[in-house]
């Protein structure tokens, strides 16, 4: 057994109850967790940051070769939202932003990595998941937020996002920069129809039954 399992259970490595050096051992080891944590995750939103996103994409589109399975990417923007800044200042705003993370948990599955992009701007991305059933998460979100005002204060604030979505199918040969440059695309495309909109490449006919 290695040292790495030993220390891993709740006891002294050397096997001594008296060991004087296991409590800090132990405190060690919750900070070097809390520290990867860190490295990992926005402290605003406690969703993942962009530099674990750019990780993910990546490792996801290769699951995706390995196993056949296609990934969707969903980049989500949140409309006019420096307009809420401007009135009511960045402490409303990042409190605006905590509450849209807390929506964004509560739509997703266990296995979907939701992450903070930057400003007001966030990707999720789905593993084991086609166009079709990305699309249909994506407006179920978008109507999670516009019909789930906040409250902060005295001041309630009606949020509505707008979403760029796009598949990565096993047989792409797209990098994820190009994928996420794609998945881009789409979100500015919903901007550009008002906003409060999702956008994404044409859906197939669902099979008549």
């Amino acid at each position: 057994m290695s040292l790495n399992q030993k220390i891993s259970h709740d006891e002294c490595p050397a096997g001594d109850d008296n060991c004087p050096h296991w409590q800090e051992l132990k405190a060690l080891r919750e900070e070097l967790r809390e520290l990867s944590a860190m490295v990992r995750t926005d402290e605003l939103t406690g969703l993942y940051n962009f530099r674990y996103f750019n990780q993910a994409v990546e490792l996801e589109m290769e699951r995706s070769r390995r196993t056949g399975q296609p990934t969707v990417l969903i980049m989500m923007d949140l409309d006019h939202f420096k307009e809420i800044n401007d009135a009511y200042g960045h402490e409303v705003g990042n409190q605006a932003l905590s509450y849209v993370s807390t929506v964004i948990r509560k739509a997703i599955r266990r296995l979907d990595i939701p992450c903070r992009y930057g400003g007001e701007e966030f990707a999720i991305i789905l593993p084991d998941t086609d166009l079709q059933a990305g699309v249909m998460f994506a407006r179920r979100l978008r109507l999670m937020l516009e019909t789930a005002p906040i409250c902060v204060g005295s001041v309630t604030l009606r949020m509505t996002a707008s979403f760029g979505v796009d598949e990565f199918k096993p047989d792409d040969e797209r990098n994820g920069r190009e994928f996420v440059e794609r998945v881009d695309a789409f979100l500015y495309e919903a901007k550009m129809k008002g906003r409060n909109h999702v956008a994404h490449p044409p859906l197939e006919p669902e099979a008549s039954t």
